[in-house]
């Protein structure tokens, strides 16, 4: 997994609407590049909740949020339409950028393993540096927004 101080790629990926989605599209920002396991999933929908109700707040901080899933363009865009995300998402459909970060893995649920996102928070610099990294077991879906803005500093 990636770490404090690591470097992170540009290119990101593409957006719902099939866009190449890039770091360097959002100067002098830090981004809150979030990566959860599915749309329309009771925490992934908290997770986006809680970002869209503080998301003007997040922006006057100086950051942008980003979030991923392997979810299809097509599903995201019904994931934002329905819960009206003023963000962007990104298609990782062949987990590439999970891949990267190192939150793409085996997981287990009532016994069965599989392969799946782990639900992580990098916030990067404008620089491109990662400054902090909220694991899965440190994010409280209802409330992320609430911790990244606790520590921002």
């Amino acid at each position: 997994m990636k770490q404090i101080g690591d470097n992170t790629p540009d290119l990101l990926g593409k957006d719902q609407n099939g866009n190449e989605l890039r770091r360097s599209d959002f100067p002098g920002r830090k981004i809150a590049l979030y990566f959860y396991p599915k749309d329309m999933t009771s925490g992934c929908t908290a997770e986006a909740c809680s970002m869209r109700d503080n998301y003007a707040q997040l922006q006057n901080e100086g950051m942008q949020v980003i979030g991923v899933s392997t979810d299809s363009e097509a599903r995201h865009q019904k994931f934002i339409e329905k819960y009206e995300l003023p963000f962007p998402l990104i298609a990782d459909v062949d987990h590439k950028l999970a891949d990267e970060f190192g939150v793409w893995g085996e997981k287990s649920m009532y016994g069965k393993k599989y392969m799946g996102m782990f639900r992580t928070t990098f916030i990067i610099s404008p620089e491109g540096t990662v400054e902090r990294v909220f694991g899965p077991k440190e994010i409280k879906t209802k409330i992320h927004a609430e911790q990244i803005l606790a520590a921002k500093d």
